[in-house]
This record gives C-alpha cells, structure tokens and sequence, in this order.
C-alpha cells in the first residue's frame, strides 16, 4: 500500500497584507489569502480563485516583512481541514493551506 501525500502548490498573489499573531513564546503565525488565476493556453482569465492560507515561525516573519497586498508568491505546503464555530454559534467548515516553504516573486 502506497501511502497517501498532501501537498499544493500556488502561485499568486496576495489580496491583503498578512494578519500577524505573535505569541508569548516568541512564536507567530501569519495569515493571509492569496489570489490564483486560471489559465487557458495562453490567455489569462480574469476570475480568480481565493485560497486561504497560514504560516509559522520564520515563515511567517517572512511574509510579515515581505508580503503585503499585491505581492506575488510561490507557497508549497499541505491542505488543513478544520471547523470553528461562527459569531453566531454555528460550525463552520473551511480548507486552508499551511504553507511549508515561500519563495517571493
């Protein structure tokens, strides 16, 4: 048996500066989305897709430094399922991607 991977990579860019979370370990986490464009042949469509998108530690003291609205990245990494509750008190579902490596463009 074969095992299972989990990984994505995207190229794009991001639709807002990063929301930085530091944590009293000295740790950080950043979130951000990031903006992907479908492509057939050689022509550019204008409708993009919105992915949301987490990094840790020294990833994310990059994209804090670096990334800011408009930035164009590469992110390698895996996809994140999870469910949080909403201000209203109902579960919600979403799909993230936790980001492993950045390379900025």
């Amino acid at each position: 048996m074969q095992a299972v991977r989990n990984h994505i990579t995207l190229i794009g860019n991001m639709g807002a500066d990063a929301q930085i979370t530091n944590f009293e370990n000295g740790g950080k986490v950043a979130r951000f989305t990031i903006a992907t464009n479908k492509y057939a042949g050689k022509n550019k469509k204008d409708d993009a897709e919105w992915h949301r998108v987490f990094a840790w530690g020294n990833l994310a003291k990059f994209i804090e430094s670096y990334g800011e609205k408009g930035k164009q990245l590469a992110i390698h990494g895996r996809l994140v399922n999870r469910t949080y509750l909403a201000k209203n008190g109902e579960p919600r579902k979403i799909t993230e991607v936790e980001v492993k490596h950045v390379i900025g463009l």
